[in-house]
């Protein structure tokens, strides 16, 4: 990897000599060096070269010294280290240097043997830095994909050997439909659709996420949500009501000429799920989730559901009716069920 080199000072021959002395380093395309004869001039070429790796500075020299640069280039470009290499190598010189940001200080005249070890050494911390501010980066951008659940889980040390095991877990299941979308999808602008969707996910999850559950996917117009923990069954009732609310209030504009009131149809189940990795780690493309029975019947509870509804089953009512205000809706036919069930509505 090459490493882009700034050296900063006004001594005239100092150019040739580096090239002399690193010509090896450069013709390997190991090294690239730029040059400039004052600090001024070497802001001006940070500019042109953003990926400069390390500055090479002198001290004295006219217009700009090599001191005033260091505290630009440290408060500016943090992520570039500076080596001074200077004939004033006094102790007073040397802890004005390190206390302004400097990461080493080679004293004139130079031995090149020695700055070349200095300057691989500084290039790894540079690319050490670079690297962890990359992966936070990357982090901050895999959250926007992944549940934070989903990143505690690989960050267990037996991970890879956990990639296909699975888990029995206690959870409360919450599907979130909003109804009479996907008509409306259809009379839409593709960019008009995403945005809009986008408008009442985010309603819908800012309850969820209040209440301690995590989104464990989307789908189309629907949302699958998550609780875990103390209470399980409690906090997820309260998301899926302030989900309601929210989004019956949004007020997030139409394209003119469409009328349209959001409403979301909800299911809620709770009881053991298997929580692990499903798919296929011959192609590498896993997902982590839950599955289960009672995932199922949350789904067809929401099915059976009218806009607006909250929708449980006899036993979920059972473990809720002290707590919620609910009432019989009626007795259905649930999709590959044997026999018919008993829903209820959660009133508030």
């Amino acid at each position: 990897m090459k490493t882009k080199i700034l050296v900063v000072d006004d001594e005239a021959d100092l150019e040739l000599l580096i090239k002399q002395k690193f010509r090896r380093k450069i013709r390997e395309n190991a090294y690239e060096f730029v040059f400039a004869n004052n600090g001024q001039e070497a802001l001006e070429r940070i500019l042109q070269n953003p990926d400069t790796d390390i500055i090479l500075s002198d001290i004295n020299m006219p217009v700009m010294d090599g001191l005033t640069l260091l505290t630009r280039t440290h408060t500016e470009h943090p992520t570039m280290k500076t080596v001074i290499v200077s004939a004033y190598g006094d102790l007073g010189n040397l802890r004005t240097a390190m206390n302004r940001g400097a990461f080493d200080f080679v004293v004139k005249p130079v031995d090149f043997h020695d700055l070349e070890v200095t300057i691989e050494k500084t290039a790894d911390e540079v690319r050490q830095l670079r690297d962890t501010l990359r992966a936070i980066q990357e982090n901050n951008i895999l959250k926007m994909y992944v549940d934070e659940t989903v990143l505690k889980f690989m960050t267990r040390p037996d991970f890879e050997n956990r990639l296909m095991a699975s888990e029995t877990v206690e959870a409360t299941v919450v599907f979130l439909d909003i109804c009479g979308f996907t008509s409306l999808a259809e009379q839409l602008q593709p960019a008009d659709v995403v945005t809009l969707l986008n408008t009442y996910f985010d309603l819908m999850v800012k309850e969820v996420i209040a209440q301690g559950g995590y989104v464990d996917k989307f789908m189309g117009d629907a949302v699958m949500a998550v609780f875990r923990g103390e209470h399980h069954l409690d906090r997820a009732i309260d998301a899926a009501l302030s989900a309601r609310t929210a989004l019956h209030q949004s007020d997030a504009p139409l394209p003119p000429g469409f009328e349209y009131r959001p409403e979301v149809s909800i299911g809620v189940n709770t009881g053991e799920v298997v929580s692990g990795n499903i798919g296929s780690a011959s192609l590498k493309r896993l997902d982590y989730t839950i599955i289960g029975d009672v995932v199922n019947t949350c789904q067809r509870l929401q099915a059976s559901g009218k806009p607006g509804q909250v929708i449980i089953s006899e036993a979920v009512y059972l473990k809720v009716k002290e707590s919620f205000k609910c009432q019989y809706v009626s007795e259905v036919k649930l999709k590959n069920k044997a026999q018919p069930v008993k829903i209820y509505e959660v009133v508030e």
